[in-house]
């Protein structure tokens, strides 16, 4: 059995609103590089649970550790370690596509920062549009540029909600192609297209009514969360 820790674990999470749990007591490990889709009816609570392993909301009860960092006990080392990607873009629609990624790339203290936009903005076909208002993009441009500023810092951990949503099928290549399929990182993504996840999932991370009723295999345990330990698995 392997004594390395997981790349993102959970246990006893619990998330309550108004005495409602929509996460309740989920326990579960993900081995890094793993690549997992996060499946369950609308309700199930996979948007809360994404946003807790994000740090973006604050658990009731139990522990996470995403990337070794703890999502109580250190959330800005956490969010630096992470990329995330929703269904919804979430960029800056009155900067050009360079600027939404240098300012991100400031945000994230990127390395050799220039060469890494343009090796995205190509990437993601908007290099000769990169210095057009955001705003005139359609939809699935936008999708693209968000999925570039996702990557753009190397992330040890993607944590994708939906994120093929307005993206056509170039579109959802790219996202195989930068996220899904890169070794190197771990991968959690709710997604509604359970038919595509042959295409990239190694397992299965299943919620019911904030319960988890199927997880993938994972001999380590939960990680002691370390202040000062160092993101996993990033790649180059």
């Amino acid at each position: 059995m392997s004594d390395e820790p997981a790349a993102v674990a959970a246990r006893d999470l619990t998330k309550r609103y108004g005495g409602v749990e929509v996460v309740s007591n989920a326990t579960f490990a993900l081995p890094r590089g793993s690549k997992i889709a996060l499946l369950g009816p609308n309700g199930a609570g996979k948007s809360t649970l994404l946003g807790i392993l994000s740090s973006l909301i604050t658990p009731s009860d139990g522990e996470a550790a995403v990337a070794g960092y703890s999502v109580r006990q250190n959330p800005l080392a956490l969010r630096r370690s992470i990329g995330v990607l929703a269904h919804l873009p979430m960029v800056y629609e009155e900067l050009s596509p360079i600027e939404n990624l240098e300012f991100f790339a400031r945000l994230y203290e990127v390395p050799d920062a220039d060469a890494r936009i343009e090796e995205l903005l190509r990437a993601v076909g908007l290099w000769r549009r990169r210095a057009e208002p955001t705003q005139v993009f359609s939809r699935g441009y936008h999708q693209r540029l968000a999925i570039a500023r996702a990557i753009l810092h190397r992330p040890a951990v993607m944590l994708l909600d939906e994120p093929e949503t307005g993206l056509d099928p170039a579109g959802v290549e790219l996202l195989d192609e930068l996220v899904m399929r890169d070794p190197a990182v771990t991968v959690l993504a709710a997604t509604h297209l359970v038919d595509r996840t042959s295409q990239w999932a190694s397992g299965v991370l299943r919620l019911e009514r904030g319960r988890v009723t199927e997880a993938p295999s994972m001999p380590a345990p939960l990680a002691e969360p370390d202040a000062a330990s160092q993101p996993v698995g990033a790649s180059s």
